[in-house]
Parts: structure tokens; C-alpha cells; sequence
């Protein structure tokens, strides 16, 4: 074992349905500009290709809560459906993609928004708007094996009771098996690794109080209480 001048960070993992096991988070991919309707209510080209941008993996957050960043006076959600990967590679094919797939959960990617704004704005990295801490709230894997390919199927969002985001998984303008062919050219994805597949139109404001509750048909919803 390796002599470790400090004690090594805990870690990230994820709980699976009907499983006493748990997901270990080694990266975590974030795709933006992936709905249509999302991309003209941001207002930008839907005939752009989608981006791609990173969180943390201890951004990765299980516990029901969400703290308030400081910094920011505009923090809005963004709910996502989470691939989780259980192999992967470089230059795999969309035909391949399907069989490095481990499940799937549902996320939110919470963005400081005026902060991302500005990073925009100047030409600058995302980083303090996305990757923040806590910022990736995450529901329980349902395994690919009971869910399907999850290509298509609703897509919601409440915020105390009121449908804020509401889409389908059909929307999806670059499907999963292109994500992860187009990361794979780029990086040496791998088990572990984690892709939150972009936001339906309806993303908004939080604050303190908030009960946000995102569910996506075939699995376990994600109830958030914002603190």
C-alpha cells in the first residue's frame, strides 16, 4: 500500500435500486444545449451542436438536501437524466455504445446562473457556475437491465407542487449513443464514469425552502429540499 503523506478524500457514490451496493462516481461528463426548446429559451441556436462541460465527482450529492451557494443570487435547476457507465474506452461506436451502460438515475444540475453568465460573457471556463459544491443532486441508478434504453419517456420537474420542466426523453437532440461515442473520441471514459444528458425548457429560480421533486418514467423519483 502507498505511503500517503495525507489521508485520501472519500470516495463519491451513488445508492442502486434493490441493491446493497453502491456506484462509485470516478468522473462526471454534463452535455448543455441539448433540448431544443432549452436552447431557444437560453437563447441560443438549436442548430448548434450541444456542448460539453465537467462537475466534480464530490459534487455528486445523494443526501435530499441542497445548500444555498454563496455568491450567487440566481441559482436555477436543471433536471437531468444520469447515465452511469460500467466499462467503457476511446472511439467507441454508437452501434457499442448501449453495452457500457450500467442504469440510469435522475439529477439536477444546479447552476449558479449569474455567475455562469458572466464566465459567458467574458469567454471564460463554466466552472464557478456549474461546478460548485453539492451542485449535482442525485437520485438512485435503476439498473439498464429493468429500464430499457431510456430513449424516450417523461421528463418533469416540481417545484413546491408546480410543473416548472416538462418534456420527453425523445426531445434529446444528440441521443445517448452519440454522447457517448463524442466523449469517447475525446477522452478515455471508463466505469465510474457518470453523463448528465442535458435539461428540458422550464429551467428557473430556487430559493430557501424550495421542495423540488423530478421524476422520469421508468425510475426511482429525486426529492430535493433546498436549504
Amino acid at each position: 500500500m502507498e505511503n500517503l503523506v495525507i489521508e485520501p478524500s472519500k470516495i463519491t457514490t451513488i445508492e442502486i435500486k434493490d441493491s446493497a451496493e453502491k456506484f462509485p462516481v470516478r468522473r462526471v461528463y454534463c452535455i448543455g444545449r441539448n433540448y431544443a426548446d432549452h436552447v431557444i429559451e437560453m437563447g441560443n441556436d438549436p442548430k448548434e451542436d450541444p456542448i460539453f462541460f465537467q462537475k466534480n465527482p464530490n459534487n455528486v450529492d445523494t443526501s435530499g438536501e441542497f445548500p444555498y451557494p454563496p455568491e450567487s443570487k440566481d441559482v436555477h435547476h436543471e433536471l437531468e437524466l444520469v447515465v452511469a457507465l460500467k466499462s467503457g474506452g476511446t472511439k467507441i461506436s454508437e452501434k457499442d455504445a448501449y453495452n457500457h451502460i450500467y442504469g440510469f438515475a435522475v439529477g439536477l444540475d444546479m447552476t449558479r446562473r449569474d455567475l455562469q453568465a458572466i464566465a459567458k460573457k467574458g469567454g471564460k471556463p463554466w466552472e464557478v457556475g456549474k461546478a460548485f459544491e453539492r451542485s449535482a443532486p442525485m437520485g438512485v441508478i435503476s439498473k439498464i437491465e429493468t429500464t430499457g434504453n431510456m430513449d424516450s419517456g417523461k421528463i418533469s420537474l416540481k417545484v413546491n407542487g408546480e410543473t416548472k420542466q416538462d418534456g420527453d426523453l425523445n426531445q434529446i437532440i444528440w441521443k445517448i449513443p452519440r454522447m457517448i461515442s463524442h466523449l469517447s473520441t475525446f477522452y478515455d471514459i471508463a466505469a465510474g464514469d457518470i453523463i448528465m444528458t442535458g435539461t428540458p425548457a422550464g429551467v428557473g429560480p430556487v430559493k430557501k425552502g424550495d421542495k423540488l421533486v423530478g421524476s422520469i418514467d421508468g425510475l426511482q423519483s429525486l426529492e430535493v429540499t433546498v436549504i
